[in-house]
């Protein structure tokens, strides 16, 4: 089972408005409501793969419910601890530009987080504990750590999906697998990375210090695989771009499954590229079909 824990999802609340006014009465043309986060979108997209998936994390109050329902409505099973706060709203507002208004996260209580630590107790060494996206300022400062630990002590897989600070945090915990992109690697180093070439270099960095599958995605220029055995390039397919939210969640859902059925990593590096691909090249997250179509027309190079 591949748990993918998303410790402070929301939904996204996306308004359309033709011309807005600050100050006046604005009426929207359309509004969409849609169940948001990292661990989210990951455990959406294993599902189409037809991976057995749990997404768990905190939820709580009528946001808390509508997440449920929503994973409900798609088939993904789900295991969230609930809270007695309010599960975030953030407001995207597009009117020509867009404006986004990120809700504050419910507060946690001791006894809330216990809880979740207790659940990834019961994760076995057959399991994945993905997580990703951003933490409550109300839980610890080595939370996610622990949580970590505690699933790696199971045997469980151990993926971070997360960007600057907080991944430099969790890089001493030696997860299995980490893909930043070609701009979070540049921060996370503090240098500049434009080619494969230098993703490739810094990459092999972080594989030598422990780090065992990294992907580096780098946009329309394709993307990077190190491990200890062996580097790739991928260069990516053609295909007008729709929709880039979702896209790197595509790919560490993808890598994860392959791994999972027992794919060679470099196997699955082709097929999480496509995968991320797909789901640009798509209005929503991107269905099964749609990779294998995609997959064809991605190429990877073994450079080492």
């Amino acid at each position: 089972m591949i748990y993918t824990c998303t410790l402070n999802p929301a939904v996204d609340y996306v308004v359309r408005v033709e011309d807005f006014q600050a100050g006046g009465l604005n009426r929207s043309e359309s509004a969409d409501l849609y169940a948001g986060g990292k661990g989210i979108n990951v455990s959406r997209l294993l599902k189409r793969l037809g991976s057995d998936t749990c997404a768990i994390g905190f939820a709580g109050g009528f946001i808390g419910d509508f997440i449920k329902s929503e994973l409900d409505r798609e088939g993904v099973f789900h295991r969230f601890t609930s809270v007695h706060g309010v599960t975030r709203i953030n407001v995207k507002l597009k009117s020509g530009t867009e404006t986004e208004i990120n809700g504050p996260a419910p507060s946690i209580s001791e006894e809330e987080a216990n809880r979740l630590v207790q659940l990834t107790g019961e994760l076995t060494e057959h399991d994945w504990f993905h997580i990703g996206g951003s933490v409550p300022s109300s839980l610890p400062a080595d939370y996610v750590g622990t949580l970590m630990d505690t699933a790696r002590k199971k045997g469980a897989r151990v993926v971070v999906d997360t960007s600057g600070a907080a991944l430099k945090a969790l890089l001493p915990y030696n997860p299995f697998f980490i893909k930043p992109n070609h701009h979070e690697l540049s921060e996370l180093f503090n240098t500049d990375v434009n080619t494969k070439e230098e993703a490739a270099f810094i990459a092999k960095k972080l594989v030598d210090g422990g780090i065992e599958n990294v992907i580096v995605s780098m946009g329309g220029d394709g993307a990077v695989f190190v491990n200890n055995e062996s580097i790739y390039f991928a260069v990516s397919p053609k295909g007008t771009v729709k929709n880039t939210v979702g896209a790197g969640d595509s790919m560490v859902a993808a890598f994860m499954a392959k791994i999972d059925a027992g794919l060679a990593p470099h196997e699955a590096f082709h097929w999480a590229v496509a995968a991320g691909s797909a789901t640009a090249f798509s209005d929503d997250l991107c269905t099964k079909e749609e990779v294998e179509d995609v997959y064809s027309h991605v190429k990877i190079v073994n450079v080492e």
